[in-house]
């Protein structure tokens, strides 16, 4: 005799089989809280840009980050922050106490607008003339 189809833990299912690959809860911590570009991704987890973008597309389907677009870039965001807890909540069930969320900028060997460093003479102020009467 089957089982009756549950589409509460079938969806359920289907978000944990999304995130459950180790290069995907690697890019889930990696972004953290905030967002971040594939640039910012490979740098951090020194993993190829392909691989980390078919990763970032299967969890976009998935429908478990958001992607936004400014100039060339791309970032992305988790749509539920409450997936971190529940990563932190596994590893703590797994006997790993503390799971880094990263997602900080900047990031030596990031390319985009977050992680650039501005440039010496961008960071001096001129101050306008004093009007003298």
């Amino acid at each position: 005799m089957s089982q009756p189809v549950n589409s509460d833990t079938d969806r359920m299912s289907s978000l944990l089989q999304a995130v459950s690959p180790p290069a995907r809860l690697e890019i889930l911590l990696a972004i953290g809280r905030g967002e971040a570009c594939v640039c910012h991704l490979e740098a951090l987890l020194q993993m190829r840009q392909a691989y980390i973008s078919q990763h970032l597309m299967a969890l976009r389907e998935a429908g478990v980050i958001i992607a936004r677009r400014e100039g060339r870039y791309v970032y992305y965001r988790l749509a539920n922050s409450r997936l971190l807890d529940l990563v932190q909540l596994t590893g703590q069930i797994c006997g790993i106490p503390n799971i880094e969320v990263r997602g900080a900028y900047p990031l030596d060997g990031c390319e985009c607008p977050g992680c650039a460093i501005p440039s010496a003479t961008s960071l001096i102020q001129i101050e306008p003339p004093s009007m003298i009467n």
